[in-house]
């Protein structure tokens, strides 16, 4: 058998003003070290690195996106960095939000990836930019090393259609693209397929319903190791409860706000920025500071938290209806792998359903921990996984850039 070749793999995920990245040794998968750009065009923008359990700063001004690139590969490459020269960067993965109905996998980035990437700008505004942006930046710093785009809605690209196609007029889907297209399909894809190992099944042999709850919010129905139906939409603001977005709703409340004076960008800020978590609690969008606050008598952060829960669990019903034979749930993000209260919440009295938590496991597993948190008696098992995109992004970077 030839061996793989080793190769250093860079993990960029660019913000508006932010960059996050990841330096990884592939095939092996391990992480060299990790970091974050925040603030950028800000005076007291910073770039964090950490290496093993020790973490650097440096506070200066950064900007724009190229600035901050040229910062990172300084700090991997100066003192108290991890490489020489950036020449041992080996390959560039990119996490790319939108890739519309074009890619159902990562791609190697040529003009023709960038021109779509920029196509489907307009269903993605808040996150097409800034990837593309540092999609650039990086091309322009590193314009000998194969650059590769990973997309949130490849491991959608397998919905079939009747569960894409929203009840408006054909020619909306057909002309302009308006259909349901998923995203975190990174996270959900890795999960299932560490969950099939955990279950010691075939990748392409599991039936489970992965849920991924951080910020931002999404669950999907994997038939056969297959993504077969998601929360959400067109856009990211479709389904669950999540941090400052609304979720599902009927859309005719915005007519009806629309006829009270609430004008296209009032709405827009509304549903994306004002809603969910924050817009019911009043207070945060942080389900840490909800829990406190609920715990001390606070009726809204508590009905926050309620409606959170409830709406995942109705989509665990939905989609164990989708689904027929369901193997496992799999909570990942922020949420997902540190509230067992929400956990608990979500899967409660769903024995019909073949699931029985078992709350002592349920309150042991917190903190990147990996297990499972249902009785031996429960038919259906629960686990909680710790996503892990940047290790996918590098992986799916590696098998393009290898060859």
């Amino acid at each position: 058998m030839t061996q793989k070749p080793e190769m250093k793999i860079l993990v960029v995920n660019c913000g508006s003003s932010s960059i996050k990245f990841q330096l990884c040794n592939m095939p092996a998968g391990e992480m060299i070290c990790s970091g974050q750009v925040e603030r950028i065009g800000d005076a007291n923008a910073a770039l964090q690195l950490k290496i093993g359990d020790d973490t650097q700063e440096v506070q200066h001004p950064i900007e724009d996106h190229e600035s901050a690139m040229a910062d990172i590969l300084d700090a991997l490459t100066g003192e108290g960095g991890v490489i020489s020269d950036a020449k041992e960067i080996n390959a560039v993965g990119h996490r790319v939000v939108h890739g519309g109905d074009e890619f159902s996998g990562s791609m190697l980035l040529t003009e023709e990836v960038i021109a779509s990437i920029e196509r489907f700008a307009s269903l993605a505004p808040l996150h097409n930019p800034p990837n593309l942006v540092g999609i650039r930046a990086a091309i322009r710093k590193l314009p000998d090393v194969p650059q590769v785009a990973c997309f949130d809605t490849a491991f959608h690209a397998t919905i079939p259609e009747v569960a894409y196609t929203y009840a408006l007029p054909i020619k909306l889907r057909d002309e302009l693209g308006v259909r349901r297209y998923g995203f975190h399909g990174t996270s959900h894809r890795f999960v299932a397929r560490r969950a099939a190992v955990l279950l010691d099944k075939h990748k392409h042999e599991i039936n489970c319903i992965t849920a991924h709850l951080g910020n931002g919010c999404s669950i999907t129905a994997v038939r056969d190791g297959r993504s077969v139906d998601t929360s959400m939409g067109l856009t990211p603001l479709e389904g669950l409860v999540m941090g400052t977005r609304s979720g599902d709703f009927d859309p005719a409340i915005l007519f009806f706000l629309a006829d009270q004076g609430y004008d296209m960008a009032a709405l827009n800020k509304m549903c994306n920025k004002q809603s969910g978590l924050l817009g019911i609690s009043g207070e945060s969008n942080d389900m840490r500071t909800l829990v406190e606050k609920a715990e001390t008598g606070d009726k809204m952060a508590q009905l926050a938290i309620d409606i959170f829960c409830y709406r995942i669990k109705k989509y665990i019903g939905t989609y164990s209806a989708v689904l027929g034979r369901v193997d496992a749930i799999v909570f990942t993000g922020g949420i997902g792998e540190n509230a067992a209260h929400v956990r608990a919440e979500s899967c409660k009295e769903l024995e019909n359903l073949g699931i029985i938590i078992d709350p002592e496991a349920n309150a042991r597993i917190v903190g990147r921990l990996e297990g499972e948190i249902t009785t031996p008696e429960s038919k259906v098992k629960v686990l909680v996984i710790p996503t892990n995109e940047e290790g996918a992004i590098a992986g799916d970077t590696y098998e393009i850039a290898k060859d």
